[in-house]
């Protein structure tokens, strides 16, 4: 059967019956689900608390990043530090690609789509390169909690452009399906 750009495609599950993800895995990038806790009122979501056990280094700096619809920031990567990252607003296409030498995930690709309706806390370890889409109408904010103080003299931070040839993933319409903007 030729497929053309009419033929249906099935799309493989992409979650477990028990709601996790079904992706490949990147060593040491962990995800924890935040619940809202919503009244008439409002909501509350608790971001990072130290008896989750959910990463040993103490918290030394706090920031808050916007990214305005259809903006992308990547690639960016840490020798360092981890990122501790909580998605609390708008809708964000993460990708993460794991460039380390000794590691059992080397070459591995994750991709997740996080939103306030599915906030997550994860962390970034060092050496992964990370970036995140807005694949959403409104700006979405996320807070990071690094492992390390930014130094503004000799900053832990290296880039690639959005399009490189190390990292084997294209920001933008997801394939096989109408874009959305």
């Amino acid at each position: 059967m030729k497929i053309t750009s009419d033929t249906p495609i099935q799309r493989p599950s992409t979650a477990t019956p028990d709601g996790r993800w079904k992706t490949p895995e990147i060593d040491g990038l962990v995800f924890r689900r935040l619940t809202p806790l919503e009244d008439e009122r409002g909501d509350l979501t608790e971001l990072f608390r130290t008896d989750w056990g959910f990463h040993p280094a103490p918290i030394v700096q706090i920031y808050r990043v916007t990214i305005r619809p259809g903006a992308i920031k990547a690639w960016n990567l840490h020798k360092l530090q981890d990122d501790r990252i909580a998605i609390t607003d708008g809708t964000l296409r993460w990708a993460f690609y794991d460039a380390r030498p000794d590691s059992p995930t080397l070459g591995s690709l994750v991709v997740r789509t996080i939103s306030e309706r599915n906030r997550h806390l994860f962390v970034i370890p060092a050496g992964v390169w990370h970036g995140a889409e807005n694949v959403g109408t409104a700006d979405a904010t996320f807070i990071n909690f690094p492992t390390t103080l930014y130094n503004h003299e000799n900053p832990d931070r290296y880039c690639l452009p959005v399009e490189n040839a190390l990292i084997p993933f294209a920001f933008g319409p997801t394939p096989g399906l109408p874009a959305s903007r």
